[in-house]
């Protein structure tokens, strides 16, 4: 049997040790039954979350975000994904929606996360249930290069409501950008500032996102989940879509980076996940996060560009 390579010493990826692994392990919670709010809040739920859907509770959740396995041939540890038909894709959608909808309060928000191919697949599912607002394109700068073809370098996330009653703090999820032309009025900065470290201007998120970073070895929130989403991505939905205290769900937590960026930024959370080993990673980052609440490229109430973060 293959012995598992060494990490390189500054390698910063979140591991599980046998021992660890055995206790957050005993931190997950499984239902068999409907359950109220205060059962599931704040925790992360190991199940298959198509047999459980009928035991969350209803008309709960502020913010809804899913980030589903996309219409590929993926292994995601001890469970696969395999590629369909588009119209399949679709309606596997649709039965995912038809159980998360009931646990939507009036007001809430959803994000649904896909790739180029299965985006056709999230509007077919979405565009008779929900209010659709917008489908923010963001850069996923890694990737491999193609020889006869585009690099794949984005996904999308489609914005939706469940009525016109929404929360949308568009003060929150400003980005910092440098003023690489400055233009002034008598000499004085306009729509900018000057600091000591630059300058920069402040400017209205639009849904263009290309100051990401995909999480990678040197970063303390990386994991070996195989298709982890920035903590700062995360972040940018759950601040512009809910308040404080608010209630976010993700029925595919994966290694628990929705959980994580909701815990650090005061809202509640619950979450479902298939695997053991991503639910109890979840359950370390969560615990990791109760000494380190930052997020890497949001600082002092704003989004910074890539590489500019004073």
């Amino acid at each position: 049997m293959p012995q598992k390579q060494e990490r390189a010493p500054r390698n910063r990826t979140i591991t599980l040790s046998a021992k660890e692994r055995a206790e957050y392990k005993t931190r997950l919670l499984q239902l068999d039954q409907p359950v109220e709010l205060q059962n599931v809040i704040d925790r992360i739920i190991h199940q298959d979350v198509f047999q459980i859907l009928d035991f969350l509770p209803k008309q709960s959740v502020d913010l809804l975000l899913i980030d589903p396995p996309y219409n590929l041939n993926k292994t995601f540890n001890s469970n696969s994904f395999k590629k369909t038909g588009l119209s399949t894709y679709t309606d596997w959608l649709k039965i995912c929606l038809d159980g998360v909808e009931p646990i939507l309060k009036p007001t809430a928000s959803v994000y649904i996360c896909s790739d180029w191919q299965s985006s056709p697949a999230v509007f077919e599912a979405i565009k008779d249930r929900f209010q659709i607002r917008n489908r923010i394109t963001w850069e996923r700068e890694k990737g491999r290069g193609a020889s006869q073809n585009w690099k794949n370098s984005s996904e999308d996330i489609w914005f939706c409501t469940v009525s016109d009653l929404y929360t949308f703090n568009v003060d929150a999820v400003k980005l910092k950008r440098k003023v690489r032309a400055p233009y002034t009025v008598d000499g004085m900065p306009k729509d900018w500032e000057m600091t000591e470290t630059g300058n920069y201007r402040l400017t209205h998120p639009s849904n263009l996102w290309t100051d990401l970073t995909i999480p990678f070895w040197s970063m303390p929130e990386n994991t070996d989940h195989p298709t982890q989403k920035p903590e700062k991505l995360v972040a940018k939905m759950i601040l512009a879509s809910s308040n404080p205290e608010g209630v976010v769900f993700d029925p595919f937590l994966g290694s628990g980076t929705t959980a994580v960026v909701a815990k650090k930024l005061g809202r509640r959370y619950f979450g479902v996940e298939l695997d053991e080993m991503y639910a109890c990673l979840a359950e370390k980052r969560l615990q990791i996060a109760e000494a380190e609440p930052s997020i890497q490229g949001y600082s002092e109430g704003v989004f910074w560009e890539r590489n500019t973060q004073s």
